[in-house]
């Protein structure tokens, strides 16, 4: 049978805020000197809308932000000023992940990634200190208040996890106020805060912290992933997901929204999984997941920062094969997974939509003014099956339609990886395979047959399991 909906144009619309076009994820911060990795930021900026990027290693020995040569400090921003001219030329700004510890000031050896980046805390806290306020005076003096105001300055990464953060909770405080006395004693205009932490954790006894000690902190900021509660880090994530509620994403924000206490709540990392090779993140599967995620969280988080835009991506080694279930919305070619061209659906639905009255356990629609976009999703091993679906619309006085097309993302349309799959996986590829992916890449429209009157608007269509869907509807002019 059909699904039936009805969705009145008349009615009041709900405003959509996109948090996540406010930011989105990259690896490692000399990344981002590379020309190819500038290049898909760019586009992704353009076309997507995304206005901070946030990555590691900014302070790492590899940036040269500070060394030690001859028992004397030498301070060189040079690197970090090459990113955020980029970035500031591109209209994009920073959100200033302050970690990780340079080796001259660390208190032991311990190291993420295969880059190295130190993860003790300061040997004297003072020196980390003196490092921040001449970064953020530097910064100023570079960019002017009035821009460095609207950035972000973060406190470290993930300090709950002993894999990037060997001294506790205590300690990170300690980091956190010596951070945040130095910054602020630039321009109290400038934003810290934290804590920075993976799976929604510390918030509580970070504010507690702050207010006992009279601290600033201008925003709230934590980590989630529909895996997190739901195994290991490297275990089965096609497992993981089968046991994560639909809407684990929205109670989490929920949650964290509530212990902000009303201070901004930026989540700077998130992806449907948190392994950085699993085949989910270049199919349908994931642009249908992220759909549902994203627009549950809109009314509730500021921020919600993908994690990453590219898979030019190597905190464990460097990839060459062209799909190999990387973090990013981008191959390494730059060519657009299906949730790149998903997340530029929501985009189309533009600054409201209007209420649905809808229950199906796996397809759910957003009506925008222009169009409709609608998923048909489950997690792994959940019922799903393509659905037909017939859709009224109450039309608004003077509303008439003059054409009706359909774009598809599904396990067949927009999902270059299949091509590839079809020529046997190669694992370089060609100019030529390159172009060829890209437009495979892309949405194609499809008419879709509709009926009209002067108060209604129908419409019937089918949707693949799996799959983002996007109508666009041409509206007549009067």
């Amino acid at each position: 049978m059909p699904i039936t909906l009805h969705c009145d144009l008349n009615a009041t619309p709900t405003s959509l805020r996109h948090p996540w076009r406010k930011c989105v994820g990259s690896g490692h911060a000399t990344l981002a000197l590379r020309a190819d990795w500038q290049a898909q930021l760019r586009q992704a900026h353009d076309d997507l809308g995304f206005q901070y990027i946030r990555f590691h290693g900014l302070l790492d020995d590899d940036m040269g932000t500070l060394i030690c040569q001859s028992n004397q400090f030498v301070y060189s921003f040079f690197n970090a000023d090459q990113i955020f001219d980029f970035l500031v030329s591109i209209g994009m700004r920073p959100v200033v992940e302050m970690s990780f510890m340079p080796s001259t000031l660390s208190s032991g050896g311990d190291i993420v990634f295969h880059y190295k980046g130190n993860i003790t805390p300061p040997r004297h806290p003072e020196e980390w200190g003196e490092l921040m306020r001449r970064l953020a005076a530097h910064w100023v003096d570079r960019y002017g208040i009035d821009e460095v105001a609207q950035w972000y300055f973060e406190v470290w990464n993930e300090p709950n996890l002993p894999a990037f953060w060997t001294g506790g909770q205590l300690a990170y405080f300690d980091l956190y106020e010596t951070t945040v006395r130095s910054i602020k004693g630039v321009d109290t205009r400038l934003r810290v805060g934290g804590p920075a932490s993976a799976g929604n954790a510390w918030i509580p006894e970070f504010q507690e912290f702050c207010k006992s000690r009279d601290l600033p902190a201008d925003f709230i900021s934590t980590h989630y992933y529909p895996t997190d509660a739901f195994g290991e880090i490297g275990a089965d994530t096609v497992t993981q997901l089968e046991h994560a509620p639909l809407d684990v994403m929205r109670e989490h924000a929920l949650s964290a929204r509530a212990q902000a206490e009303g201070k901004p709540l930026l989540y700077t990392e998130w992806n449907i999984t948190s392994n950085p090779r699993d085949p989910q993140h270049d199919g349908s599967f994931a642009a249908a997941l992220a759909t549902r995620i994203v627009m549950g969280v809109d009314d509730v988080v500021d921020a919600y920062s993908y994690w990453t835009f590219s898979d030019i991506f190597e905190e464990n080694y460097f990839p060459s094969q062209p799909f190999h279930g990387g973090f990013g919305l981008m191959t390494l070619h730059g060519i657009k997974k299906p949730i790149y061209q998903a997340l530029a659906m929501v985009a189309k639905l533009g600054e409201r939509h209007y209420p649905v009255p809808q229950s199906h356990p796996t397809v759910m629609l957003w009506i925008g003014d222009a169009h409709v976009l609608c998923i048909n999703q489950a997690m792994p091993r959940h019922d799903i099956r393509e659905e037909a679906i017939t859709l009224t619309l109450q039309l608004q006085p003077g509303q008439r339609a003059r054409k009706v097309d359909i774009h598809r993302i599904d396990a067949e349309n927009a999902n270059p990886a299949t091509l590839w799959q079809q020529w046997g996986e190669p694992g370089y590829l060609s100019a030529e395979q390159v172009s060829s992916l890209k437009l495979a890449s892309e949405p194609q429209p499809n008419d879709i047959e509709f009926t009209g009157t002067a108060k209604t608007l129908s419409m019937s269509f089918t949707v693949a399991a799996q799959s983002v869907n996007l109508i666009a509807i041409e509206w007549e002019v009067t």
